[in-house]
């Protein structure tokens, strides 16, 4: 696809520019896809509890998530193909029409298993409206307002982390869980009537729509099943069979990857020398190492004599800090954003290191949070630093034909270092004494494993990045030389 023209041959590069004119409402459009997605997230954590306790499904209650994730990766893995046949404009109805037929199907569930199917269908329309976000952002705003958009888009997540519990909150306290999913249905036929009124409506690609990678995707989908269902029981040796099925999964994922004409990540991802290999690793590693917040509300109020509504807020912090680091970081531009990329992974260990430090020593006293506060918010500031910039760099060292698959190349490697490593944090907390001998003596244990275990992901990040001088895709390289 190719860039919407712009009116003029001034490009303005600031937040004013973002978020006044046309570029507002397509603001507004990519921010709230994001938003209606993520804000459903937090929802349904708050309230599944309810839901359980009114139609039963206890024993599937992992279930809830484990589809959510799968579909999600999916939709994401599939959204270029999505965009390519339609445009951005139906692509974004579709998605939204997706995502609203999975929350009347739980709306109306009688019986658990039903609500896991509206559960799937919300997570693979709410997949395509993620990796729609970061696609649709090179078609509709000029490359110098990349990295500020990307900015805006993850602020989202922040900002939802905030509104989400609260708003299931009030659902689940007023008995009335269904009309949690009913609630999202008219928001959504707005979003959708304006996203389509809004977008361009037709495809503008230039390739011819490419077919889809079967293989990959079901290799790619019994990868996260796996390591979602070892995730699940609180046995070790379970929790390691399914990260080995999971790791074996994903090797053959890369190699049929490696072989095929219908390919989930652009050409070059799978270089060891290029770019784009340390790219997409320094995204994987970033993510594992934010993956430590499952626990962190758990910790803080067996540790730390937290109440569930205050650990909840605290463990918060790390979403609030990758929305303050995007924020704080979008405008920056040429070397000054490699220097952010470098930068992200030294502010997670950072934070990781401080968490290491404070979180497994049991204790009330109120001035003991406040290096755990500024541990957790350390993490995601590291991240926010980073993203805006390893994503535009990913656009840039892809060619012009498949900055579509690259788009949605970054929410599948994002969901699914998500899903793996939320699954390995599991392992390594039950491992270090989380169930057994259990308690404050097995938190402190846990805690001091998990954040210790975990500051091998940064440490990796610090490697990745310095693997960004590698060598450039040379098809980018040719484009630009022809361009010229």
């Amino acid at each position: 696809m190719s860039t919407v023209e712009h009116e003029t041959g001034e490009v303005r590069s600031g937040w004013k520019a973002l978020l006044s004119g046309r570029n507002a409402a397509y603001s507004v459009i990519l921010a709230g896809g994001v938003t209606l997605h993520a804000v459903n997230i937090y929802i349904v954590t708050t309230i599944l509890p309810s839901v359980v306790r009114d139609i039963g499904g206890l024993e599937y209650y992992a279930w809830s998530t484990t589809l959510f994730v799968v579909a999600s990766i999916l939709g994401s893995a599939l959204s270029s193909r999505l965009l390519e046949r339609v445009g951005p404009g139906r692509a974004y109805a579709s998605a939204t029409a997706l995502f609203m037929a999975g929350a009347l199907i739980c709306a109306v569930a009688p019986a658990f298993p039903v609500l896991l199917t509206g559960r799937f269908v919300q997570g693979l329309g709410g997949g395509f409206l993620l990796a729609l976000a970061y696609a649709v952002i090179r078609l509709v705003y000029p490359e110098a307002l990349w990295s500020r958009a990307i900015g805006l888009i993850s602020a989202m997540w922040g900002i939802s982390t905030l509104m989400g519990p609260a708003v299931g909150g009030v659902f689940a306290e007023l008995s009335i869980w269904r009309a949690a999913f009913w609630s999202l249905v008219p928001l959504s036929v707005i979003f959708g009537t304006i996203a389509i009124s809004v977008l361009p409506r037709g495809s503008r690609d230039e390739a011819e729509p490419s077919p889809l990678p079967l293989p990959q995707l079901v290799l790619l989908t019994a990868s996260v099943v796996a390591v979602s269902a070892g995730s699940v029981s609180a046995n070790p040796l379970w929790n390691a069979t399914g990260l080995a099925v999971a790791g074996l999964m994903a090797v053959l994922l890369v190699r049929a990857e490696r072989g095929a004409r219908a390919r989930l990540l652009p050409k070059g991802a799978l270089d060891t020398d290029g770019r784009l290999v340390a790219l997409y690793a320094t995204i994987a590693l970033l993510v594992t190492g934010m993956q430590t917040d499952i626990f962190v509300p758990y910790f803080l109020q067996v540790l730390h004599g937290q109440s569930p509504l205050i650990a909840g807020y605290l463990a918060a912090l790390m979403a609030m800090g990758w929305t303050l680091g995007s924020m704080l970081s979008a405008g920056r531009a040429g070397e000054a954003g490699t220097r952010a990329i470098r930068t992200g992974p030294v502010i997670v260990l950072a934070g990781l290191a401080v968490l290491l430090f404070f979180v497994p020593v049991p204790g009330s006293v109120r001035l003991q949070l406040i290096p755990i506060c500024a541990g957790l918010l350390l993490v995601g500031l590291g991240i926010g630093v980073a993203w805006p910039h390893l994503v535009t760099n990913v656009f840039k060292e892809t060619p012009v034909s498949e900055q579509g698959l690259a788009a949605g190349s970054i929410t599948t490697v994002q969901l699914y270092a998500t899903a793996f490593s939320a699954a390995a944090a599991g392992m390594v907390a039950n491992l270090g004494g989380l169930s057994e001998p259990g308690g404050a003596e097995g938190a402190s244990s846990a805690a001091l494993s998990l954040f210790g275990i975990f500051l091998v992901a940064p440490v990796l990040g610090l490697v990745s990045v310095r693997r960004l001088g590698g060598r450039r895709n040379p098809e980018t390289v040719a484009e630009a030389a022809f361009g010229d």
